[in-house]
């Protein structure tokens, strides 16, 4: 079957393919003037002092949680219904996940979930802005102060914003609110450098280490050859670099054409009373989408859930299943979690389908979709 709609498709214009032409007109290639240029359009646009641009988001998170310098078997709090991403850096850290529930209607974990989730072991919360919908990072980061001066040891914050490039919370752009922030440049994000992500900080120190880590270690200080400390081969390409300046570019247009092709889908899908829509707007700041996510209602099973994928799949039209829990990932073994205490991600997660969404999407294959949705589910009726 040809998929004639993709779930995501890279926006690629000649600006952005002339942007990576000039790079390979001069001999910079890796860790050239493009990286710094990038670094510093990053930091103008988020408002962090610090940017660290690396080959990708995880690489990102990773050098993050090492440059908290969190002890191995420590506790570190975070939502399940995320990407394995979080969970694969906790677990090559040593470290030990605890998992907190999400709010249905946001898709996010809440402030009080976390607040009631630490204790004397938690050293880092990673707060995920899912889907591009914010989390009041503020309010959480006033919590975990308080807990922290109530504490003998210091608990980090994390704000994984891989989903959120363009996301405002209280005035502020997310990736800036954390002790460490995290933006991430898949193809399938708000823009992208093909791979790549960056860490953002106030904090010279985590930038520093971050700095050096990328780079095998290198202290830029001492030398090219001098090893200060173990590190990684995470450095992130002229070329990407390239392209990420030229799409750094047309940010604003596309947080306000994802946010029309949200409201577009929206409508569409009003008066389906088995679709279960996203909010389209937030209390607390602005969206900036980057997958659309409707759920099937509770009468529905996971299974069912498939059924339409499958169908919608025949017609011609790609569909996701954003997140699987990660208290269930199999790498966990028998030490997965107790799945009672997550109810709200276990009922999202057997539901959830995200809809083709990119820049290119039109009204008509919007609303080719919704209808193929329709369809889908009336089928699904007929079988049961």
């Amino acid at each position: 079957m040809t998929i004639r709609i993709p779930l995501a498709r890279p926006e690629i214009t000649e600006r952005d393919r002339e942007a990576v032409q000039e790079v390979l007109r001069t001999p910079y290639l890796s860790l050239g003037p493009k990286l710094g240029e990038f670094e510093q359009r990053i930091s103008d646009y988020t408002g962090s002092p610090y940017a660290v641009a690396v080959n990708s988001g995880t690489s990102a998170l990773q050098l993050a949680m090492l440059a908290f310098g969190v002890e191995r078997g420590a506790e570190v709090i975070l939502p399940s219904f995320t990407f394995s991403a979080l969970l694969n850096v906790i677990l090559q850290e040593s470290l030990r996940p605890k998992f907190v529930d999400i709010s249905p209607s946001s898709y996010n974990t809440t402030v009080e979930r976390i607040r009631a989730a630490i204790t004397d072991e938690t050293r880092a919360v990673i707060a995920v802005h899912t889907f591009g919908i914010p989390l009041d990072i503020e309010a959480l980061r006033a919590a975990i102060r308080e807990r922290s001066s109530r504490s003998a040891r210091r608990i980090h914050l994390l704000e994984d914003a891989s989903e959120a490039l363009g996301v405002d919370v209280r005035g502020r752009k997310a990736g800036s609110l954390g002790e460490a922030g995290v933006l991430a440049f898949y193809p399938n994000k708000q823009i992208t450098t093909g791979e790549g992500g960056i860490l953002l900080t106030s904090d010279a120190e985590i930038a520093g280490k971050a700095v050096r880590l990328r780079n095998q270690g290198r202290d830029p200080a001492l030398g090219w050859l001098n090893h200060v400390e173990v590190g990684f081969s995470y450095r992130l390409s002229e070329m990407n670099c390239a392209l990420g300046i030229a799409q750094l570019e047309r940010i604003e247009a596309i947080v306000a054409k994802h946010q029309q092709l949200a409201e577009a889908y929206d409508g569409e899908l009003a008066k389906v009373e088995e679709v279960v829509r996203p909010p389209l707007t937030s209390g607390i700041g602005r969206i900036s989408w980057f997958v659309y996510p409707i759920r099937l209602t509770n009468e529905f099973s996971a299974q069912d859930r498939d059924a339409v994928c499958e169908s919608m799949r025949q017609k011609g039209i790609a569909t996701g299943r954003y997140f699987a829990p990660l208290h269930r990932q199999p790498v966990l073994g028998s030490s997965g979690y107790d799945p009672s205490h997550l109810p709200n991600t276990e009922a999202v997660s057997e539901r959830i389908i995200a809809l083709p969404f990119f820049n290119q999407l039109t009204r008509a294959e919007i609303h080719e979709v919704s209808g193929a949705l329709q369809e889908s589910i009336r089928e699904l009726r007929r079988k049961t």
